[in-house]
């Protein structure tokens, strides 16, 4: 396992490249248990969206909710996702009062052929005059945690804080007869295996690798300075009861506090 004592060297690594990988960063018995719950959750949500999963679906969020998960359940992933090993990632990246978005699931699409493709997170929200703009700002974290060993992920490092140049820009957004799924000559292909942690940033250029029947777990955090309260689902966050059997609480209170202020702001218009 590896120790989290730099961390003001891994939050250099991550603001050069946009990403850090951590290998063996969870035991066996860690992720063993968290892939109960996991499991639990994709069995239901899969029965639950048989023809949306059938047709095309690669993900499903808001795990953390009350839908599929009961509340021992659900207090065991919050226990997890804000963990020690988790919150000295997150305190080396986002160091003051770093607030939980969502969960996400990614798993291997039913049908074999579909492929898989470049985006950034940003451009499923904004057009590309403002894409410009907002990966210069205050970004999103993801976080990565593979059931399995898989292949990964393929990252285009800084571009996190630089725009496309025009190989990228033409097969992401897939312009002059080019497709988001061709391959780009700045990836870079990182394979994961069941105990790593996959660090790096929703607005950087990349895409998903499928194949080996992965089932990755990706916690969304941000910087309280973005506006990304919006993004936050109350259902997927503690009640006061689960609250007080969460060792560190904080990641969810400070997301709770955000909302109640949006909340209090909006009352006032």
């Amino acid at each position: 396992m590896l120790v989290v004592n730099n961390q003001s060297q891994l939050k250099r690594d991550y603001e050069e490249q946009g990403y850090v990988v951590i290998r063996d960063y969870f035991s066996a018995p860690e992720i063993s248990s968290l892939k109960q719950v996991i499991l639990k959750f994709h069995e239901l949500w899969k029965y639950d969206n048989k023809t949306f999963y059938q047709q095309e679906a690669f993900n499903s969020s808001l795990i953390t909710g009350s839908q599929y998960l009961g509340c021992d359940d659900r207090v065991k992933l919050f226990n997890f996702i804000s963990s020690k090993k988790m919150m000295a990632i997150v305190d080396s990246v986002i160091p003051v009062n770093p607030a939980f978005m969502n969960t996400q699931l990614f798993f291997d699409p039913f049908n074999a052929q579909q492929e898989n493709f470049w985006h950034r997170d940003c451009q499923y929200d904004h057009d590309v005059e403002v894409q410009q703009k907002v990966i210069h700002e205050t970004q999103v974290l993801h976080l990565r945690v593979p059931l399995f060993d898989e292949l990964g992920m393929e990252l285009v490092p800084g571009t996190h804080k630089r725009w496309d140049n025009e190989e990228e820009f033409d097969v992401r957004q897939e312009e002059n007869g080019r497709l988001s799924s061709e391959s780009l000559s700045t990836g870079k292909k990182i394979k994961l295996a069941a105990g790593d942690l996959l660090v790096f940033s929703a607005d950087m250029i990349h895409r998903g690798l499928y194949g080996f029947d992965r089932l990755a777990l990706d916690i969304l955090v941000f910087d309280p300075t973005g506006d990304f309260v919006d993004y936050v689902d109350d259902d997927c966050l503690p009640d006061i009861a689960m609250l007080d059997k969460i060792d560190d609480p904080r990641l969810f209170v400070n997301s709770i506090d955000l909302k109640s202020k949006a909340k209090s702001f909006d009352a006032l218009l």
